[in-house]
């Protein structure tokens, strides 16, 4: 199983091919945004890879960045990436100061919209 290191938080055996989004929010119980449903339309599950940062990257993902201007080293969304690996976090868009009333709406079991993978 993947461990997901969370940091300020704790480390966490996660289910192969879970949607990171949903580990943190469920087994590591962050406070990680996904006010789109975890669909890739707007930026509120970045997260900061501190290790571990996938190679590969959904073309849904990577136009998100790039029309948002976020091209900050590690700096992902966590609706778009699996854990299928190893990897060590840090939470940048969490609920706390955020102003938003909940975390955002439901996260979809599998990746929306269908991935096209890419690299960075």
């Amino acid at each position: 199983m993947p461990k997901l290191s969370v940091q300020g938080v704790g480390e966490f055996e996660i289910t192969p091919g879970k949607r990171l989004v949903k580990a943190l929010v469920e087994e590591a119980g962050t406070d990680q945004l996904h006010a789109c449903g975890g669909q890739s339309k707007c930026t509120s599950c970045r997260i900061k890879f501190i290790h571990g940062e996938p190679e590969k990257i959904t073309q849904a993902e990577k136009d998100t960045l790039r029309v948002r201007e976020i091209s900050d080293p590690g700096v992902r969304l966590s609706c778009q990436i699996t854990c299928d690996h190893d990897m060590t976090v840090e939470i940048i868009s969490g609920m706390a100061g955020s102003g938003r009333a909940d975390q955002g709406s439901a996260v979809a079991e599998e990746m929306v919209p269908d991935p096209i993978w890419t690299t960075k």
